[in-house]
């Protein structure tokens, strides 16, 4: 009985997001294990086998995954096999790029603009700046790792845990630290 109701719990708290979710552009079906709240005006596309939540993880019960396309011409595209943890967001006002066999660990973020702007008088207006950010195949993304607008994360590389990342970072090595440098080669 125990199950039946964690299901019903589950399959309420997946359908309260999707009929809060705006975004019209939306190709490819993610396997939901959790909440996924799709926002904006932008293109976001899901290739396959992509997983949004885990089960056994942190945040289950009390977070969902929020991704936002916010301009007309803003992409967040998902490769194959893309796996994200729990509470992991994106906000793309360019575009967001997650290629294939990428995981993604509790409570990461992604984007790829400034939010707002620095200069006080121009704070609240709309011309904020904006870099794509990719991250490439095979890469693992630690817990509360942070992407900042403008990065590239090369083939196969590992990011540590709690990482903000502001610059680029090379194919093949683990990076870390605040801002994340390149701790060695894999």
């Amino acid at each position: 009985m125990n199950r039946i109701k964690y299901f019903f719990f589950v399959f309420l708290r997946i359908w309260k997001y999707k009929l809060l979710s705006d975004c019209q552009r939306v190709t490819g079906k993610p396997n939901l294990y959790l909440p996924l709240l799709l926002k904006g005006k932008g293109k976001i596309n899901f290739g396959k086998n992509v997983q949004i939540g885990v089960i056994a993880s942190p945040n289950y019960y009390s977070h969902y995954t929020f991704l936002e396309a916010r301009n007309s011409e803003s992409e967040i595209i998902f490769g194959d096999n893309v796996s994200i943890n729990n509470a992991f967001s994106a906000v793309a006002f360019s575009k967001i790029t997650i290629q294939n066999n990428v995981l993604i660990g509790v409570n990461c973020s992604i984007i790829d603009n400034d939010g707002h702007n620095l200069d006080v008088d121009k704070r609240v207006r709309d011309d904020i700046k904006s870099v794509a950010v990719t991250i490439s195949e095979n890469v693992f993304l630690g817990d509360n790792v942070t992407i900042l607008k403008g990065v590239t994360i090369g083939k196969n590389s590992v990011i540590g845990n709690s990482s903000i990342v502001t610059k680029n970072i090379p194919e093949n090595v683990i990076a870390a630290g605040n801002p994340a440098k390149v701790i060695r080669d894999l």
